[in-house]
């Protein structure tokens, strides 16, 4: 997926009301950005960071830039935009490149399922079972190499995964996917330590059928890309 207009390069000055940012510009231009991003964006958010925006001029938009990237001092890009899992994997899971989820005939988004839930994509094949699809980004790393999901206490993920336990129990096939916005993580596992109601839910979850699977990306200025599965590491105390 290739950003709609070329990325400007800034440094951060804050992150305030979750979804705002100043920036400053290369030419020493001070913006404020729109944040796609509701959660805690822990290790993300710090003053000074190198950051990319995406300019717009959409005279309906009130802020002219969004921020897209964080690049981090060792070369490697972080996506800091909720909304881009969605829109990305529409595109692969149309042109089949979604390991294990490459076998339907119908592709229908944000389609009302469960207690007021909408599930992000249900796939439908004639004579099979539905496929429940429910996409989470990861952007969280405090250890070399491993993303951890999520960020912040997540009561809506919780919802979700009991959600998809329930059409596991009614006969169809659910998919929790979590997908990694990190260039430098080869491992995910769930951050029980920030929300245990979470990671025991996942375990529940998983256990009733739920199929989980984690995808990485990379990433660049110039777009983000699908990558490939990696693991999923059960967290000790589970």
């Amino acid at each position: 997926m290739r950003f709609q207009t070329p990325l400007v390069p800034g440094t951060l000055i804050r992150r305030y009301k979750r979804f705002l940012a100043d920036v400053t510009l290369s030419d020493g231009q001070e913006v404020t950005a729109h944040c796609a991003n509701p959660g805690s964006m822990m290790g993300l958010a710090d003053p000074g960071m190198r950051i990319w925006l995406e300019p717009n001029d959409d005279p309906k938009k009130k802020l002219k830039f969004g921020w897209r990237l964080v690049e981090h001092e060792n070369g490697h890009f972080t996506g800091v935009d909720t909304a881009v899992p969605n829109r990305m994997l529409k595109a692969a899971l149309e042109a089949r490149k979604v390991p294990g989820l490459d076998a339907f005939d119908t592709l229908r988004a944000e389609v009302p399922y469960g207690e007021k839930s909408r599930i992000d994509f249900l796939l439908s094949r004639d004579g099979e079972q539905d496929t429940y699809v429910e996409v989470k980004s990861v952007t969280l790393s405090r250890q070399q190499g491993l993303a951890e999901f999520p960020d912040s206490v997540t009561a809506r993920g919780t919802k979700h995964l009991h959600e998809l336990a329930n059409m596991v129990v009614q006969g169809h096939r659910a998919v929790m996917l979590y997908l990694v916005q990190r260039t430098d993580c080869d491992r995910m596992t769930l951050a029980h330590d920030i929300d245990p109601t979470y990671a025991r839910a996942w375990r529940a979850a998983t256990a009733s059928g739920v199929q989980t699977l984690a995808l990485d990306c990379h990433i660049t200025p110039g777009g983000v890309e699908l990558g490939k599965p990696i693991q999923i590491l059960t967290p000790s105390g589970l």
